[in-house]
């Protein structure tokens, strides 16, 4: 019997992804309810192609478009973030593949875990901002929370059969991005579309220019203290500029452990999908001997201060982390629209960790009152 499942951001760079996975699965995997921003013509032919019963859609005029579209079909079509927690709480999904790109995240992710739902997570926004509300949550309810992530997921892999009380530190590494090697004075006038160009992975824009600045490294490293339960001084990040080596775990043994394969994200979402079992990923296997070298060097935490930034902000604790990566959205979406330079990003992440007001424990509610208040200090500066 096919897994039903619903995708979160199925025109991104995850969701299309997933549903090509779909596609070499077809008795294995089966979309019942798919989600999108407002990439119309795409989500279109997707719903044509995979037949879910309820789709969601960002606006109400977009959605009362599609609903002309899809005449020809008998398809429930919701919008904004009702339609979100619609897609997340289908009743026929079994796992909600959470790949919509920021915070807009977190509240279709509970909404999912308060109905049952097995998640793939890969919206590390959820974690970074409410992973004190979502991983107690997922516990109480007896939710799997499968990562989808290439690192994680290789964390993830390398723990299987192992005790989490004996890890010593997670290895998270990471590829450096298109700068890495630079100075702060050579990163002074990079343009947008030198920022765009990963070395070794195809993804989405905003994900691309996070890992320019090595800040999505840092959400990365406090994704993976909620996730595996470990001290933030027990992730340490390994620049790999490979990306063959997807992380590791070091037990207190000495003994490391980690995941290896080819730059491919079908894997982690192949993974998650079928866990704990595999399947035949159709696409070009690791070949060592092609590779020949792997090389590993520690991350330049004063020219890529972004990543410092991560690390203090889950010291801070209570709301900083939404401030963070608040801050970071807002600052991402105005560089990709050539309002400021690339080294402004982390300097308004850092003005808005040390302007927006301190909460202690936030709830939901304080999570998403964080995040405007960042958003109107930035805008109010900049």
């Amino acid at each position: 019997m096919a897994q039903k499942i619903a995708i979160l951001g199925s025109t991104g760079s995850i969701g299309t992804q997933t549903l090509d996975i779909v596609s070499q699965n077809p008795n294995d995997l089966q979309v019942v309810a798919m989600s999108c921003g407002k990439n119309i013509d795409m989500f279109e032919k997707q719903i044509r192609k995979y037949k879910p019963t309820l789709v969601s859609i960002g606006t109400e005029a977009l959605a009362n478009d599609l609903k002309t579209r899809l005449s020809d079909m008998n398809i429930d079509v919701h919008f904004g973030m009702e339609g979100l927690i619609a897609v997340a709480t289908c009743a026929d999904a079994d796992t909600v593949v959470t790949a919509v790109v920021g915070m807009i995240g977190v509240q279709p992710t509970i909404a999912a875990i308060n109905a049952g739902k097995t998640i793939a997570l890969a919206n590390k926004e959820t974690l970074v901002t409410a992973g004190h509300i979502i991983m107690p949550l997922a516990k109480e309810k007896g939710v799997s929370i499968l990562p989808v992530d290439s690192e994680h997921s290789a964390i993830f892999q390398s723990l299987n059969g192992e005790r989490h009380n004996e890890i010593s530190k997670i290895l998270l590494t990471a590829s450096g991005g298109p700068f890495r090697g630079r100075t702060l004075e050579e990163l002074e006038n990079v343009k947008l579309e030198d920022a765009l160009k990963h070395p070794n992975w195809s993804m989405g824009a905003k994900i691309t220019i996070d890992s320019a600045t090595m800040i999505n490294k840092g959400l990365e490293v406090m994704e993976a203290k909620w996730l595996f339960g470990v001290n933030l001084d027990q992730v340490q990040v390994v620049v790999h500029p490979q990306s063959i080596l997807h992380s590791a775990v070091e037990f207190m043994d000495g003994a490391v452990i980690g995941q290896m394969g080819t730059p491919d994200m079908r894997l982690p979402i192949l993974y998650a999908l079928f866990y704990p079992n595999r399947k035949t990923l159709y696409a070009e296997p690791l070949d060592l001997f092609k590779v020949g070298t792997l090389t590993f060097e520690k991350p330049d935490m004063e020219t890529f201060y972004g990543l410092q930034l991560a690390y203090d902000a889950m010291s801070a604790g209570g709301n900083v982390p939404t401030v963070f990566n608040a801050a970071n959205e807002r600052a991402v979406a105005k560089f990709l629209n050539n309002k400021i330079k690339f080294l402004e990003i982390p300097e308004i992440v850092s003005e808005a960790m040390i302007n927006v007001d301190f909460i202690n424990n936030p709830t939901i509610e304080q999570v998403l009152e964080t995040e405007q208040m960042t958003y109107d200090f930035i805008e109010s500066r900049w």
